[in-house]
Order: C-alpha cells, then structure tokens, then sequence
C-alpha cells in the first residue's frame, strides 16, 4: 500500500500520531486543483505500488490541464460500497453465482469475497399498499416482508456467507440517508499494527442517487451493479480524469423559497450548459448559507442534471451537521485536522482552484417551481405552472391525431377530439365513480397520488416541518384533501418520525392523510402501489390524463403510475397544497385551494409558513440523541427479520425460488476468453428515439397481467396478487429478461402504432412482444443490435438495463450518445457500444430498422468501426462508428465478455 515514505507525513490530534499521504511532498501548486482532483490524487498516491497505477498517471493528475478533456485513464479504488436491495440483490446473486463458477473451473469459491467494507439497505421493497390510516406503516411492513420472504432470507445467508458485508434490514430507512445519517465516515482511520493511517472516505453505490453522500464533502457516485461489484472484490474503477465544472452559489435563499426550488433550478441550468459525466463542485459566499441537508438536497439530484457527481466542500457546516448526527467528537476533530493539512478544508480549499469551466447561481433569484410533466430538468414557475399543463395537454391531444387526419378533425366543446373524418374518437374530460355512496366527478388534470417520499428531501428537516406546518394551517381552518388523491409520506429516516412526534407536527399530516407508510424509497420508483379501484377504473374508462405530485427526484413517463401520465416534483409543503388543490388545472398561487370553516377562501399565502417559524422548531427538536438512539440499532431488524430461515453455508444451495435463480451469464465459461468476433447480418431488435432512460430499458414498477413475466409467473403458480414488483424480482433472471425494453410508454419505432414492449419482427414484419421476438431471433442464432437517439440509458444506474438485453441476444448497440453509467454496463456484460458520428444518427442514413447490420470485429485500441447494412431492397451501404469503449480496462472487460467474467479469471 505504501509506495515511498517521502509522501507520508503525520499530525496530532489529541495527542495521538497519524499518518496520511501528503499532497503537497508532490511539489505542485496544489492550490490550483478542485476538491476533486485532490481526492482521486491522494488515491492515486496511496495506491502507487498497485499494478494499475503508473507514475505518469500520478504526474497527468498533478499537472491539472484544463485546456481540453483528458485522455488519461486513472484507477480509482473507493474505499467502500453501498448498496440498496433493489440492485444490491442481484448483486449479491452474481456472487454466489461467482462461487460456483470459480469452483467449476477448480478455483478457491471463498476467493469470492468483498474485501472493502460493504452496507446493503434494504429500502426499496416497501410499497404504498396501504395509505391514510394509523397502522399503514404496520400493514406494509407485513406485506413487505410477507413478499419479499425470499429475497431476505437470500440477504441474510448473504451477511453470514461473505465477510466485510452488513444488512440493514426493512424499515429502517433510505440507503442515502442512513449513509449520510450513520455509515459516512468523512476521513477513513485505517487501523493498523503499529499505526493509524487516515485518507478521505470515498465510495461507489449501486444507485444512481449515491451522489447525495457529496453534500458531506465525500466524493462517491452511483455505479452499475456489475461495476461495484468488481470494487467490492478489490478490482479498481476505471475513469479518464473527469472534467471539474464550477459551480459558484451566491447570496442566500429567499423567503418562501425552498432547497427543492434550488435544486430544481440548478438541474435546469446545468442540463441546458450540459455536464453530462462531468463533476460539479460547489463553491462560493452561497455555499456557507446551506446547511448539509439543503447540499445533500442539491447533491443528491447530480443524475437529474446529468453530472457524476455534485461535490461540496468539508467546513464548519459538516462538522456541526457530524455532530448533530451523533458522531464521536474525536472522529471529528480528525476530520478537520486531516482535511485542512491536505488543503481540503472550506471555502480556501477551492479558493485558488482552477475548474474547466465556471458557472454562477444566485441563490436570491430561486423562486417556488415544480418540474414536469416527464423530466426533472423541465423546472416551471409556480405561479406558470397551471398554464403549462393546460398546454402541454393541448400539445397531447394533436399527437393523438394522426398527421394525415389533422384537417379532418374537430373538437367538442370541452376540447376532446370528436371526429377525426370517418371515424369518432371519444376523448372524455371527466369521468365519475362512487365515493361513500356518492357519485364523485373525477376531472382531468386531477391529482391522483401526492407523495412526500424519500431520497431527495427528506434529509432536510426545513421543508418536512414545512411541509407539517402548512398541514396544521389548514386543518385548523377546516381543509381536507380530495378524495380522489392517493396521500403518503414515507421518510428516508426515522428520526424524521422522531422530530415530527416531539414537534407535535406528525397528528396534523395524519390528519391530512398524509400518514407514515414506511421508511424508504416508494413512490419515485414506482412502488406507488394501486390506486383505488373506482379511482383507476374511472381513468381508464374516460382516458382521463391525470397527474402525481410527489417531492421525489424522478418523474420520467411510465414511472411513477401506469395510470398517471403527467408527473410532477415538488417540495414537500407543495405536495400537500396541491393535494388540497386536488387538480393541476389550478393555480395555487391565485385560486384558492379550498374553502375554510366560516366560508372564506383559503390561498396559499394563507398558510404558507414563514421562515422563522420553520426554523424555531427545527432548532428546537432535531438533536443528537434521536440520531444516536434510533442507529444504535440499526442492524437489528424486527421479528419478522430475526425469524426468516436461511442457510449457513459458503455455497448457495439455489431453492426453487421465482424471487432468487442462479443466472446463466457463466455458462460454459472457460479458463481462457474466446476471441472476439465479428457481428454477422444482426437484426435490429428495437428503434429508438432521444431520451430513453433505464426505465424504459429495464423492468421497473408492477408486473402487468398480460405480460411475459405474468405469463412465466402464472406457468411457475404464482398468483396475481402475489406478482410483486420487477424491482423486487431482479435476483430472477427469467422474469427481468421478460420485462426488458417492456415499459408501457416505451415507442419503439420499428412497431409504429404500438407502445410498450412490442417490436415488428425481420423479415416479415409480424408483430410480437420484444421477448418473443429476441427468442426466435436467439433460436434461428441471428445477433441483435439496438439503434437509439441521444441520451441512452440517462436514469437510474441499473444494471438490468444492460443484463435485460445481453439475455435477450442483444450484441451491440448503436446510439447517437449515451449516458455515463449505462455505457460502462453496457461493457460490463459484454454488449458492444458504438456512437454514430458527432451530428449523425439513423435519419442520416435512412435506417429504418428493417435492414441487416455486420459489423466487424473489433481490437484493442481502435476507435472507429464500420457497420455495413443491407436494405431489405437489396442496397446496400456502409457508415462508420466510434466505439464507445473509452479506456484500456474497459476493453479487457469487453474482452472477456463482461466485467464479472474478467474478474473471475484474474482471481484463478
């Protein structure tokens, strides 16, 4: 580990030594680096006697040129991992799976082991089954773990089978901010024989939002599952030296303002500048106006503006926010010491810094908005947002009328389409159902499911008091939310409920429906649970477009309900206006959302809290023992944990399960890797549009009746009501590959007409499902490739998203840009990526989907390839691609055929 000891120096803290790696023995300005280079410096350092790190890439670092993009790959090798059970579970499965395929090919299976330290939370199970009562959170829990048995007791024999590996079990909170709550360690003390060695805690984590854990000052970012997996078995992660943008924050907030109106600003300005895989660093006068919740608030949405990561500085602000939470005084006193004799201290670290590029927020200009209807960076003004619905509905209903039907048409006089030449298309603006015996009017822009869910706020006590506050204002003045509105609230901690409870503020969200559903991630993923069922029958029937608000982070198309074509984010007091409003039509900064107890309209401004009032109480209850008391038992889990059986053996005996399966990636693998070869007369298994996310490429939300995996499910006599989620499924190979490219709003251009996981198969054109068509291409042995606009796989970083097609025979894919993430998984399982010249993409050439694709293979350090495609005419032509595997190490995974393959070899 130590390469020389002229970089090692002490300091004292407490009257004991230290030792660490000191920057400044480099003999380079180090002044002039960001935050983040002095990270992945230090690293670099620290690792110097690794076999993956060179000297030069030492001095490339060092050097710091901002004049252009590097080309200089490094190895970053964090110093831990995290993971959630979403994407933790298959994670862990490919492990087992790892141990059997090293004891097939004679290796040592207990060579398969983490050696960093790894935390799996368990924090996406959870599903809003029950809402507005006193025992949903009970009744959930059950369901839950009722569920999710076998996941569990796979989780468990998980935490005695590997060393270095925790569970933290359901219902204790979100992965993000239990990491920032309880697990962070802001500078590693690595306790030696004869010596304590300390360096800045750093990770990788299975989910996209890791990136939260920036707000801390600890630079760590989401991962591919695969990708995380290498680091936990002590393989480094590869990156070129990554562009360090600047981001300056001015002034402070204004009244009325909140962190999520900030960061929903922020993802605005920085998709427009474009930041995709670059890094972000906060600095500035703006910055010590924030406290660590409203950073970690900001950091936590680096996937929505597109960025790796969102790093801020360590200052007062994070010691007080250590000590806050519970943390050991020396520990902190550690962390300053260490942090100011690297220059990695506050505002001075980044005083002198010199970023690739700098832009400027003033934090006095944030003003209340939303984002929507489909996309985090589409930020509306409040006081707009109700004209923008009305027009984007308008924009909805001419895209339903075909291009050559459009002069035909005519609108009824509530603006449905009425007659579209020969034919009539009913298109409703209201629909009713029965509510306690009444006929209820449902109308369009009705707000279905308002959700105050975790991930993004709820770190932040400031807008959940908020939130509370606003809650008491209208209860004392007689509101109530509208029927039709799916109410919960499901914190990321439970010491949210803990503060909430002293506050005296928890009864008032009850008493708006807002009650505790669980502790972890819901509705932003799609565990939103049904809707009632007059409520969705009474969409479906009018084809109602209705909407969700929810203070979450994502709202993609097809995410968050499948009833729900409109969604919005929002802070969290504006989650509960607008399930007082009951309809997106309404402008809540000029309409009243109700009517009060003497008859008197009640506006916004009515009980909107002030500043003051929030900050009084959040001073007043939020301490250090509610964090020490509800982390003191954090590992612990309820009965229902303690009482799941589980098997205690190193090898994973595989029970008949549709929850957990032994994947096939290692079939027939061999000691040595095969050749790489060319990809023959490929057919085009799906064409693709810009912007599509990992949610329309991997299985997410509920499992559909008439789907493939509902069909596997049903064959394996599994009941509807017990499908569960895909989410929860993802240790099942079987049933992802069924759910992949099967999102119900994905548009695959090749089946016009359709939406969801159909396809038109080659030749022939006969339409069927994405999965029965990659069966019969897998039968008759034709390759697939999949061709895509700009921004493929933007989204979570799930690794299903490239395992899905890798099943279902996927080869390559062929994309005008990707996102960061899904690029390397795509390498990961061994799934070509190849980019369309810069400017170019299918329109360019005409391809249609039809025609058949070659590609040749390709060698270490080439950069283009040529596609060649035959037109079902018999024309043929050929255009070039870059290929999109960036860096030495990433070829030696594609090489093996992914990432888990290469790692298995290099441990024989």
């Amino acid at each position: 580990m130590t390469s020389s000891n002229k970089h090692i120096a002490t300091l004292t803290v407490r009257g004991k030594e230290y030792e660490y790696f000191d920057l400044s023995t480099l003999q380079i300005d180090i002044k002039r680096l960001p935050l983040t280079a002095k990270i992945l410096l230090e690293n670099l350092l620290r690792h110097s006697d690794e076999q993956y790190v060179q000297p030069e890439d030492i001095q490339a670092l060092a050097k710091w040129d901002i004049t252009s993009a590097s080309r200089t790959e490094i190895a970053f090798v964090p110093s831990r991992v995290i993971l959630q059970d979403f994407t933790g579970v298959p994670a862990v499965v490919d492990l087992a799976a790892m141990r059997n395929a090293m004891l097939d090919l004679g290796g040592d299976p207990n060579k398969i082991n983490p050696l960093k330290p790894v935390d799996l939370v368990i924090d996406h199970s959870i599903m809003v089954d029950e809402f507005g009562k006193a025992d949903s959170f009970e009744r959930n829990t059950e369901i839950e773990v009722a569920r999710n048995k076998e996941r569990y007791q796979f989780l468990k024999w998980g935490q005695s089978a590997f060393d270095n590996f925790k569970v933290v079990p359901p219902g204790k909170g979100i992965v993000h901010q239990v990491n920032l709550e309880y697990l962070a360690r802001v500078t590693f003390i690595d306790e030696q024989q004869d010596k304590s060695l300390l360096y800045p805690d750093t990770l990788v984590g299975t989910d996209s939002h890791t990136t939260m854990i920036n707000g801390l000052g600890v630079l760590g970012w989401g991962v591919g599952g695969i990708e995380a997996e290498a680091a936990m078995l002590g393989q480094p992660v590869t990156m070129l030296i990554p562009e360090v943008v600047g981001m300056e924050l001015k002034g402070k907030l204004p009244a009325g303002a909140t962190a999520t109106d900030l960061v929903l600003a922020v993802t605005e300005q920085l998709r427009a500048f474009g930041v995709v895989g670059k890094f972000i660093e906060f600095f500035g006068d703006g910055v010590q106006h924030l406290s660590v919740a409203d950073r970690a608030t900001l950091a936590n949405m680096s996937p929505e503006y597109g960025a790796t990561c969102g790093l801020f500085p360590i200052d007062e602000q994070t010691t007080k926010y250590l000590a806050l939470t519970g943390r050991n005084a020396l520990q902190i006193d550690i962390i300053e010491a260490y942090s100011k004799a690297q220059g990695m201290w506050g505002s001075e670290a980044q005083e002198h810094a010199e970023y690739h590029a700098k832009l400027t927020m003033n934090l006095d200009t944030v003003v209340p908005a939303i984002a929507g209807p489909k996309r985090p960076q589409d930020r509306i003004n409040l006081d707009q947002a109700a004209t923008a619905f009305e027009h984007w509905i308008s924009e909805q209903k001419e895209l339903a009328i075909a291009p050559n039907d459009k002069q035909k048409a005519t609108f009824d006089n509530e603006g449905g389409v009425e007659n579209i030449g020969a034919k009539t298309v009913t298109s409703k603006t209201s629909a009713f159902y029965r509510h306690k015996e009444q006929d209820v009017e449902l109308h369009e822009g009705a707000v279905v499911i308002a959700a105050i869910t975790s991930c993004t706020n709820t770190s932040n006590p400031s807008v959940l008091v908020a939130a509370a506050l606003l809650a008491q204002k209208a209860n004392q003045l007689g509101l109530t939310v509208k029927p039709w509105v799916k109410t919960s609230f499901a914190p990321g901690s439970q010491v949210v409920t803990e503060y909430l409870n002293k506050a005296g503020l928890s009864k008032e969200l009850d008493k708006m429906g807002f009650n505790l559903v669980g502790y972890g991630c819901t509705t932003c993923i799609g565990n939103s649970g049904p809707l009632p069922k007059p409520i969705s029958s009474a969409i479906r029937e009018g084809d109602l477009i209705v909407t969700s608000v929810l203070s979450g982070n994502r709202n993609f198309e097809g995410r968050i309900h499948s009833d729900v074509k409109a969604n919005y984010l929002a802070s969290p007091p504006l989650v509960v206006a607008y399930a007082l409003a009951g309809n997106m039509k309404i402008d809540i900064t000029k309409e009243p959302l109700g009517i009060s107890n003497d008859g008197k309209p009640v506006y916004l401004k009515d009980i909107w809290p002030s500043q003051q009032e929030i900050q009084d109480i959040v001073t007043h209850v939020v301490n250090s023992s509610m964090f020490s008391d509800k982390y003191s038992s954090v590992y612990d889990g309820g009965d229902s944990w303690k009482k799941l059986d589980t098997v205690d053996a190193d090898i994973y005996n595989w029970p008949d399960s549709t929850y957990i399966k032994k994947p096939t990636f290692f079939e027939n693998m061999k000691v040595q890797p095969e050749p790489i070869q060319a990809i023959e007369n490929a057919r085009c298994l799906l064409k693709l549009a810009d912007s599509v996310t990992t949610d329309h490429i991997s299985p997410a939300g509920s499992i559909g009746k008439e789907t493939p995996a509902a069909e596997y499910l049903r064959d394996n006599y599994v009941e509807q009501d017990n499908f569960n989620s895909y989410g929860s499924r993802r240790g099942n190979h079987e049933i992802m590959m069924r759910g992949t490219f099967a999102n119900v709003r994905l548009k695959n251009q090749l089946a016009p007409g359709t939406e969801g996981g159909f396809t038109r198969k080659q030749p022939g054109a006969q339409e069927m499902t994405v999965f029965e068509a990659s069966q019969q291409y897998i039968t008759d042995n034709i390759p697939t490739i999949v061709i895509a606009g700009k921004e493929y796989g933007t989204g979570s970083s799930r690794d299903w998203a490239a395992k899905g097609p890798l099943l279902l025979g996927v080869k390559a894919v062929i994309a005008e840009t990707y996102e960061r993430i899904h690029r390397s998984n795509l390498i990961g399982m061994g799934i070509l990526p190849l980019q369309f010249k810069q400017g170019k993409g299918a329109h360019t050439y005409h391809l249609d989907g039809t025609e058949q694709f070659s590609i040749h293979a390709i060698e270490a350090g080439q950069k283009q390839v040529k596609v060649d495609a035959l037109k079902s005419d018999g024309v043929s032509f050929s255009f070039e691609t870059d290929i999109r595997i960036d860096t030495p190490n990433e070829f030696e995974y594609f090489r093996h055929g992914g990432i888990l393959q290469y790692v298995i070899r290099s441990l024989l």
